[in-house]
């Protein structure tokens, strides 16, 4: 599949004709387990070549190898393997890049299933992982130690939204003779390209905007062919963790649309966030699209746009903001995001009594969110506030 000098959007849509399929616009499904050989010598041959042949589904599928395809040409990398999941994806990542008794350094405000990996899962292992403020290069540089094999980011993060430097990061990681892992699930490849500020690997939960529809759990890794060959004879064919045909048509139909979704996405978390920062007993918005955020001047830097995951802080009580959030119509009280529909979750503010919101803004129409936050705002300054 060639896409070259295609634009993202054109990438995301077009097809040549397949002729292969009798002309299928859609790709098809192979939804089987093996695949047989018309000769002894084929098959010995297949064997020779696990990570290029198809032998068995576990190694390669044709459904999930033309996702696969789209995805390394939507990131501008070489090449990528789809997992089951996001983090089948990341630990599969991570443990492509260090060894017994490396060290790791990993923002501390990464996705918390990657933190409890790095942090506790991997102490078996003697592998240390030293977690830092990702917006201080300082930080990052004083974490260093003689082993350090990777440094993990994900910019932006995923409750307050701050960002790293990803140029610096990379820098100082060759300097050190570490590896770079970004999530860019936040961003997508729409708005983001980590790989060509020099990452060595990018990985997603394709379950997010990728997908688009919150039907499927996925995941994907990206990289240079050397990098995800390694992963292809290691972790994805040991460990397992597999994308299935059924998810891998249902993303590559997803898909389709990425592009006009993250821009009626980011118009929609514009609008919203502006609007938050006029409450009165809202503290901060946590929007790195907004002029007023301290990470807006970097992100202008290496991103292209903004994805409608945002939060806002508030000193009021838990139990008040508790019972804001149950009032609230439009937006379903869950922890995924990335589909059509609005979702919120609560949280604190680490020991403190500041309140965390975070808001993903859907497809719906945003003056129908808009209306949905202000009657839950009224009840709250009218008799809370």
């Amino acid at each position: 599949m060639e896409h070259r000098g295609l634009l993202d959007n054109t990438l995301l849509v077009h097809d040549e004709h397949d002729g292969q399929h009798q002309g299928a616009v859609t790709f098809p499904i192979y939804q089987n387990s093996l695949f047989t050989f018309a000769s002894v010598e084929d098959y010995e041959k297949a064997r020779e070549q696990l990570v290029d042949s198809y032998l068995y589904t576990r190694g390669n599928n044709p459904t999930v190898k033309i996702l696969e395809e789209r995805i390394a040409a939507l990131e501008q990398g070489e090449q990528a393997r789809c997992f089951a999941s996001g983090m089948a994806a990341i630990s599969s990542a991570i443990l492509s890049t260090v060894q017994y008794g490396d060290h790791i350094i990993c923002v501390d405000q990464a996705y918390g299933p990657t933190r409890e990996f790095l942090g506790e899962y991997l102490k078996k292992f003697n592998i240390l992982t030293t977690f830092v403020n990702g917006s201080s290069m300082e930080a990052i540089k004083d974490a260093a130690l003689p082993n350090t094999k990777l440094i993990y980011l994900e910019s932006p993060t995923s409750l307050l939204f701050e960002l790293q430097d990803i140029h610096a990061c990379v820098d100082f990681a060759k300097e050190i003779g570490a590896k770079t892992i970004i999530d860019n699930s936040w961003s997508t490849p729409i708005f983001q390209k980590p790989l060509t500020m020099g990452v060595d690997l990018v990985v997603h939960s394709l379950t997010k905007y990728m997908g688009g529809h919150s039907d499927v759990v996925a995941g994907v890794v990206v990289g240079n062919k050397e990098l995800i060959t390694n992963i292809n004879k290691n972790e994805h064919l040991l460990l397992g963790g597999i994308l299935s045909p059924q998810n891998a048509s249902l993303l590559l139909r997803g898909m389709r649309t990425l592009a006009i979704r993250m821009e009626q996405h980011q118009k929609s978390a514009f609008e919203i966030a502006s609007f938050l920062e006029k409450q009165p007993f809202i503290q901060k918005v946590n929007f790195p699209g907004l002029p007023s955020n301290p990470f807006h001047s970097l992100a202008l830097k290496q991103m292209f746009g903004f994805g409608s995951l945002l939060s806002f802080e508030t000193d009021l009580p838990y139990e008040v903001v508790k019972e804001m959030v149950n009032s609230l119509k439009m937006f379903r009280i869950g922890v995924s995001w990335g589909g059509y529909e609005s979702l919120v979750t609560l949280h604190r503010k680490n020991d403190t009594n500041i309140q965390v919101v975070r808001l993903y803004i859907g497809l719906e129409n945003v003056e129908d969110i808009k209306a949905d936050l202000k009657a839950a705002f009224e009840v709250l300054t009218k008799e809370k506030v």
